[in-house]
């Protein structure tokens, strides 16, 4: 499965020169065990060269972005697809992430995403919504930016995006948080930096709440109320009891 995701294509692409750049980095980046995300020039310091990559299951560490750095520079330096000094950089997809592959449109379906398309869809090509569902070759949205007459859901053909990236929310930064704490750990205990969890651990499902559970055998409403047993009155008497001073008998 991880392999299938190592070599699934890119819907989205650049075009250019961050297509020339492209065609050099992707198959490094593959067979070091990475995926190329997106490829961004810009004017930034003269010139810089922005290169996205992630791990098959969408996490990414800083010791990944130094390995891919090592690798590559010497690979680009002698394919030289920029014809000017430029500026490497390397770093994650973050949590407003690119899509740019049929499995990304997947896993972060039910999120908030922004598209820009390269071909007009309906005499419209910027759209934004929630990421209902992928079918076929198209994604649906379900619009939140709908002007008067326009329909809420909208399908777009993936290979016809510009560009399409996550909307930062509080349910996406909540997700993103869990998938790191477990990347991280999965990564110590591969490093044998941290002991591997127990063989009777379960691994919590995401998908399952976390609400506390109920108590067992709730009393019934109306039933009455069990007296306490710790008033003012109780302490005196077990205090008199230690004194000798009631009989512990009496009323026997």
């Amino acid at each position: 499965m991880e392999f299938d995701l190592l070599a699934e294509p890119r819907l989205v692409v650049e075009p250019g020169v961050a297509a020339r750049v492209s065609a050099v980095a992707g198959p490094v980046l593959q067979g070091m065990g990475y995926r190329l995300v997106r490829i961004k020039i810009s004017g930034e310091l003269g010139c810089t060269v922005q290169i996205m990559a992630e791990r098959p299951d969408g996490s990414m560490q800083i010791e990944d972005c130094e390995a891919i750095s090592r690798a590559l520079s010497p690979v680009l330096d002698v394919a030289d697809p920029i014809e000017r000094a430029y500026r490497l950089e390397i770093s994650s997809p973050g949590i407003d992430r690119p899509l740019v592959r049929r499995s990304d449109f997947e896993r972060y379906t039910g999120h908030l995403v922004k598209v820009e398309m390269a071909v007009a869809h309906q005499g419209r090509k910027r759209f934004r919504g929630i990421l209902e569902s992928v079918e076929g070759d198209a994604v649906r949205l379900h619009r939140d930016d709908i002007r008067a007459g326009e329909d809420a859901d909208v399908l777009l053909v993936m290979e016809d995006i510009a560009d399409a990236r996550l909307v930062l929310t509080d349910e996406l930064i909540a997700e993103s948080m869990r998938r790191g704490k477990a990347a991280e750990r999965e990564l110590k205990q591969n490093l044998g930096l941290a002991p591997p969890p127990p063989p009777h651990a379960k691994k919590s499902d995401p998908s399952k709440s976390n609400k506390p559970k109920p108590k067992l055998n709730p009393k019934p409403k109306g039933a009455p109320k069990s007296p306490p047993k710790n008033t003012k009155e109780h302490r005196l008497a077990a205090d008199r009891l230690r004194r000798g001073e009631i009989d512990p008998t009496e009323g026997e």
